[in-house]
């Protein structure tokens, strides 16, 4: 299952490109529009697809992504159907990578071995779980592993040199380099401060480094794509989503569609980076 994640990534610096990691809440603003976005994702440039576990204290997401997961909730959303979600969308897609990110208080109350089993089962490829850190590896990252479902880890301004192999050690897939310190959806991230950061990981590891957190335009999309192996964007997205309900919460004509040209814009701009070398 993990090689999506490793082919995807050899498929990109073949072509000398970075890539785009689009985020979406899982059932956000309901199971059938949800389902439609998804397929329509990678058509519209997302090279990899992480779509967030519905939660309702996501205490390292900012006010956009916390909407999304309240939305998902209130339309019944459980992890169980998100794993049918990516079911659905698996079997149409065999090749684009998918990644659920969340926390572990719903893993943990499904059943950690059931989970891992009923992902991989499902097609999921990776595994970014924000509040289970390196000390904690035995009780998902590890049985993970085993079952080839990579387990990627967040990096941050604040992860220096002596906590950084630490968080590197049983990381797989990629490195998910945060680019400013907060919560996601925060202020836009600088260029030079990414390319400084993304240059200093380099130096400890050979994964594909992905950096989020604040990349809302093509324009940033692009700039950060000069620096990265992968750009992630997943507020804008989810801002998109919420900007696109009617005032009982429910989505209006166009939600798919308006979400899709923006994924393509950002791809656009990805594409058209000029990429140093790393």
């Amino acid at each position: 299952m993990s090689g999506r994640i490793e082919r995807r990534f050899a498929e990109l610096a073949a072509t000398g490109r970075a890539g785009l990691v689009t985020f979406v809440c899982a059932g956000d603003p309901d199971l059938a529009t949800s389902a439609e976005l998804l397929a329509g994702l990678p058509a519209a440039g997302a090279d990899l697809i992480e779509i967030g576990m519905p939660f309702s204290d996501p205490m390292a997401d900012g006010p956009a992504i916390q909407a999304g997961n309240l939305r998902a909730l209130k339309a019944g959303i459980t992890l169980a159907a998100t794993l049918q979600l990516v079911q659905g969308f698996r079997a149409r897609d065999d090749a684009t990578p998918v990644i659920l990110m969340g926390y572990y208080n719903p893993i943990y109350r499904y059943g950690g071995e059931r989970f891992l089993d009923h992902a991989r089962a499902a097609g999921v490829d990776g595994l970014i779980i924000v509040d289970l850190p390196p000390e904690e590896d035995d009780e998902l990252c590890l049985p993970a592993l085993a079952r080839d479902l990579c387990f990627i880890r967040l990096a941050t301004p604040t992860t220096d040199d002596q906590r950084l192999p630490k968080v590197l050690v049983n990381t797989r897939g990629f490195i998910y380099y945060v680019s400013i310190a907060g919560t996601t959806g925060a202020s836009a991230p600088m260029v030079e401060q990414v390319r400084a950061a993304t240059t200093r990981l380099r130096r400890h590891t050979r994964l594909p480094i992905a950096v989020g957190f604040g990349i809302r335009s093509p324009e940033q999309a692009k700039e950060i794509a000069a620096a990265a192996d992968a750009v992630v964007v997943g507020s804008a997205l989810v801002d998109q989503i919420g900007a696109a309900l009617d005032r009982d919460g429910r989505a209006m004509p166009g939600l798919v569609e308006s979400v899709l040209d923006r994924v393509q814009a950002l791809a656009a701009g990805v594409r058209t980076a000029e990429r140093a070398a790393a």
